[in-house]
């Protein structure tokens, strides 16, 4: 499976791509490689505790990547745990934070992150009403988990800005946005 990797284009909507043996549509995100990430707050364990991801994204290089769902199996099984597991070789080349995002509520993604043991290596972001995933134009519509969630993707942002975007072919897939397959 081949990964979607995004470089600066020209933003045209929507963009036809084989998959297969057959042909789909597939709406570019909105975000691409040398733009900035929107002003947008998150949520860390509570929604007392609000986390302005562009202020985060400040001054450092980040790793984040998006799941369509905390506790999912592909979520829970495959991809939080590389990044839990490649923290610190991530940390070690300069990457100053690795974020998770899903649009499920702060309890949730602070109880996902305890179960898969992500504490001081990957933080745990909420995104409850899918403000940022709608800002990226990286939502999709996944009715068995609820409605409204995130296409799977990863994504390094230097002082804000991103440098590398993989996002996945189907959306919800388990190829590039993986830990093993960022390149930084």
């Amino acid at each position: 499976m081949h990964c979607l990797l995004r470089a600066p284009l020209l933003r045209l909507k929507p963009v036809l791509v084989k998959s297969f043996s057959n042909t789909s549509i597939l709406n570019m995100p909105i975000i691409q490689v040398g733009e900035s990430i929107p002003d947008v707050v998150l949520f860390e364990n509570t929604p007392a505790n609000k986390i302005n991801i562009k202020k985060l994204c400040a001054g450092k290089k980040v790793v984040l990547f998006a799941v369509p769902g905390a506790f999912t199996p592909g979520c829970s099984k495959t991809h939080l745990p590389g990044y839990v597991k490649d923290a610190d070789d991530l940390k070690s080349k300069g990457i100053g934070e690795i974020v998770c995002v899903s649009v499920n509520d702060p309890f949730v993604m602070g109880a996902w992150g305890k179960d898969q043991n992500a504490e001081g290596k990957v933080r745990m972001l909420a995104d409850p009403s899918a403000e940022f995933t709608k800002a990226l134009e990286l939502d999709t519509d996944l009715p068995p988990l609820g409605g409204v969630r995130s296409k799977r993707y990863s994504m390094v942002i230097e002082d804000g800005v991103v440098t590398k975007l993989n996002v996945e072919p189907d959306g919800t897939g388990l190829a590039c946005s993986l830990s093993k397959n960022l390149e930084l």
